[in-house]
C-alpha cells in the first residue's frame, strides 16, 4: 500500500462532487438500483472513486440482487479497511478504501463461495477501467 492520501473536505468536494462526496467522504448510501456499475459485465478493475486505488476484479463480481454493485472478495487484503457501523439501529461492517479511507460501502456474510461474501459497493464510490484489448 502508498502513502495514505489525505485532503480537506473542500478539496474532496471539488474533486468529487456532491453526490460522490456524501457517500465516500459522508458515509452516505446511493440509491439501490442507480449505478451503471451494476450492469457493467466486462473485463476489468474496479477502482476507488476518491483516489484511483484498485479495489475489486471483474472476476469477482456477480448479481446479487440488490441493486448495487456486489463482489465475493476484494482485488487484496490490503485494498480495504473495516469499520463496525452501528446506525440505522443494526450492526454491520462498513468497508473503505484502505488508501484513502473513502466509504465504499458494506461486506455481508451472505456472498457466494468461494469466500461467503458480499461486499455490496457504492457505483458512485467506484470507477471501472476495461480491460487493455
Amino acid at each position: 500500500m502508498t502513502d495514505k492520501v489525505e485532503k480537506s473536505d473542500k478539496e474532496w468536494l471539488e474533486q468529487l462532487g456532491p453526490k460522490a462526496f456524501k457517500v465516500l467522504r459522508k458515509h452516505d448510501t446511493e440509491r439501490a438500483g442507480t449505478s451503471p456499475l451494476n450492469a457493467e459485465k466486462r473485463e476489468g478493475t474496479f477502482k476507488c472513486a476518491g483516489c484511483g486505488e484498485p479495489l475489486f476484479a471483474s472476476d469477482t463480481k456477480f448479481e446479487s440482487g440488490t441493486g448495487w454493485p456486489s463482489f465475493f472478495q476484494p482485488i487484496s487484503d490490503e485494498a480495504i479497511e473495516e469499520k463496525v457501523d452501528q446506525t440505522l439501529w443494526m450492526t454491520r461492517t462498513e468497508v473503505h478504501c484502505a488508501k484513502c479511507g473513502g466509504h465504499q460501502g458494506h461486506v455481508f456474510p451472505d456472498g457466494p463461495n468461494p469466500t461467503g461474501l458480499r461486499y455490496c459497493i457504492n457505483g458512485v464510490a467506484l470507477e471501472f477501467e476495461p480491460k487493455d484489448d
